[in-house]
């Protein structure tokens, strides 16, 4: 290893498609980080960050505020000149200097076009690709579907003559990874284990890891300190869209709605979920005010499946409003899902 090699900060990329639970594996690492002072840089889909918003909450002194870089004005493998270089800029100039650079893309983005960012030479100088993460969610692939609700990929104009979007996406996104995050396995048993490994073996052309996750829960050293400088042999992972020289993602709405405080988490929660069964909702993730309570409920939804609790206190900065993006095919029926979440 040369010293120039040694002087560039490591970089860790983790994809996976909405909803996989990357957000929860990168809190449990900054919660875990033993003294490493690590860096992050959070691309969403949707007009609001949330994600982000999540690993500011976590109070991490090696992993302050500043350290975090919301880019939620578009996919950040089709942003990466105007968007990721400056993110990356900003964060190479903080004092003191981090240890490891950790970027969550959103659901929908390809990590080579990323990676491949990473062969500029005013990038390589100075960071390097330590791995590729892929997280995918084991209750869906178990059942054989890439995400929890899959029933919207029926919209999808039967005239195309290649895989569906979402398809491809995930294939992509398995095609660069270095290690696979099977999540939420607490949610299934021995045989659903095995089914959704059986679909990751399907495609994944190399000799890759797939760890079983609960939480998020993963002990750093699995995941950081790969060293493996995945921008020299990206080359070599064959994905969809090699031979595109830009992609769109013009199969996918994104939407922010704003709805009352609320009285009852679960009744919202309900709503939430008939949503996405009647409109085909992929993904909903936001911040709600509930009466009379003077936590922020975190909410968030993978199809029908929601999740919600209270992550900390409204603060006199925060903007108290209840906001929820909502992530889906295009043509989503945008009155008819306030009409649901309104109640």
């Amino acid at each position: 290893m040369t010293a120039a090699s040694l002087s560039r900060v490591p970089c860790t990329v983790v994809t996976g498609f909405l909803g996989a639970g990357k957000t929860t594996l990168i809190r449990h690492l900054l919660e875990n980080a033993k003294g490493k002072r690590l860096a992050i840089i959070v691309n969403e889909f949707g007009d609001i960050g949330i994600d982000g918003e999540i690993l500011k909450g976590c109070g991490i002194d090696t992993c302050p505020e500043e350290n975090i870089v919301e880019l939620a004005n578009g996919c950040i493998c089709c942003t990466v000149a105007d968007d990721f270089v400056p993110a990356l800029d900003q964060i190479l100039s903080l004092t003191p200097r981090v240890d490891h650079i950790l970027i969550e893309t959103s659901g929908l983005a390809l990590p080579k076009p990323l990676v491949q960012a990473f062969q500029w030479p005013s990038v390589k100088s100075r960071v390097t690709v330590d791995g590729v993460i892929a997280v995918v969610d084991g209750p869906a692939l178990a059942d054989g579907r890439v995400a929890n609700d899959m029933d919207a990929l029926q919209a999808q104009d039967e005239t195309l003559d290649h895989d569906d979007p979402v398809e491809e996406v995930f294939e992509d996104q398995l095609a660069c990874a270095d290690l696979i995050i099977l999540s939420k396995s607490d949610l299934m048993d021995a045989a659903g284990s095995a089914r959704a490994n059986a679909v990751i073996g399907k495609h994944v052309a190399r000799a890759v890891k797939i760890v079983p996750t609960s939480q998020g829960k993963v002990d750093p050293s699995v995941l950081l300190g790969l060293g493996l400088a995945v921008e020299d042999e990206i080359e070599n992972r064959k994905t969809h869209h090699d031979d595109e020289l830009d992609h769109e993602h013009d199969d996918f709405d994104s939407f922010v709605i704003d709805i009352a405080s609320v009285s009852n988490p679960d009744e919202l929660a309900q709503r939430v979920a008939t949503a996405a069964e009647e409109e085909n909702v992929l993904r909903v993730k936001g911040f709600v005010e509930v009466g009379g309570k003077p936590m922020r409920l975190l909410l968030q939804a993978v199809g029908p499946r929601v999740n919600h609790y209270y992550d900390r206190a409204w603060t006199a900065e925060d903007d108290r409003r209840s906001r929820l993006v909502v992530i889906g095919l295009k043509g989503l029926n945008r009155p008819a899902i306030e009409r649901i979440l309104a109640g």
